[in-house]
């Protein structure tokens, strides 16, 4: 339904149906929101290589580059700048979305229809999705908050947050780094497996959870918090919370396992994972302001 080639920073506005989303990029920051509104993009930065964006009659939205050259890699070492942009873009909530970046930061917020993300090196942030939510890294974290639905998240060497889930399955997996789990009020019958071949699990559930518990460390420790639970050596800890009902199952390679306990009254809140530094942030967005200065400071 219409083609569009930004070559400088501008603000677009997409006037026509919006149902799935795909972005390819090479480097820079995109932010993707859903929202009520018409579907926007907005480019604030931008290298020598044009964006092209183009929405077919079919709803599909699309961002990314009309081609790549086929140079070698000693050459995109020198010249991705060339291919640097920061964009933000706004879709209706019920958009698919499918995210890749070879470089830098996304964040992914509000989708309720799934969304799929890659990236080779950077950070990856998805806040409030719901449907079959799924995402890769290379090398770089991921923190994933209030995600419902489906959940897979992999990184290849970078740590991996999730907090305050509500997904009916969560597989969680990386290579090298550590892994954090808070689970607020997962679904009846949900299952969450969690494992990592070198790096730390921690994982917290609420004490009065009803789940199936499987712990297994082949070089490390096992601790947990629930006494009920039963504990084979220090490497194994096994058994059923309340009903059983769910399933929580975490094995780790090369590192140790903890399972804490949350009062049921605890605000999930207080489990936040590491935000990215300003200079991370995608546009629109800002960090906090500074604590205001005792007495004695001042």
């Amino acid at each position: 339904m219409g083609t569009w080639i930004i070559d400088t920073p501008d603000r677009l506005t997409i006037d026509g149906a919006v149902s799935r989303l795909t972005v390819n990029l090479v480097a820079g920051r995109l932010n993707v929101v859903g929202t009520d509104g018409p579907a926007r993009v907005e480019v604030s930065s931008i290298g020598h290589r044009p964006l092209l964006i183009a929405l077919a009659e079919d709803g599909a939205l699309t961002v990314g580059y009309e081609a790549f050259p086929r140079w070698p890699t000693y050459l995109w070492a020198l010249f991705w700048r060339r291919f640097r942009v920061d964009v933000s873009i706004a879709v209706p909530r019920e958009t698919a979305a499918r995210l890749t970046l070879a470089s830098g930061s996304l964040v992914a917020s509000s989708l309720l229809a799934g969304v799929q993300v890659d990236v080779t090196s950077g950070r990856v942030t998805l806040l409030g999705l719901d449907g079959d939510v799924r995402a890769r890294v290379v090398s770089g974290p991921i923190d994933a908050l209030s995600i419902g639905g489906r959940l897979e998240l992999e990184t290849v060497s970078g740590e991996i947050t999730v907090a305050d889930s509500t997904a009916r399955t969560v597989r969680v997996r990386t290579i090298s780094g550590a892994l954090t789990c808070d689970l607020d009020n997962p679904p009846r019958n949900s299952e969450v497996r969690l494992e990592t071949t070198s790096g730390e699990i921690t994982a917290r559930v609420r004490e009065d959870s009803d789940l199936t518990v499987g712990l297994h460390a082949i070089s490390g420790r096992v601790t947990c918090a629930f006494p009920e639970l039963h504990r084979a050596g220090s490497k194994t800890v096994n058994g059923v919370l309340g009903t059983g009902a769910g399933r929580l199952f975490a094995n780790a390679t090369s590192g140790n396992i903890a399972l804490l306990r949350r009062p049921v009254d605890d605000d999930p809140t207080d489990f936040e994972p590491v935000r990215p530094d300003d200079e991370d942030r995608p546009t629109g967005q800002t960090g906090g302001q500074p604590a205001e200065q005792t007495e004695d400071e001042r």
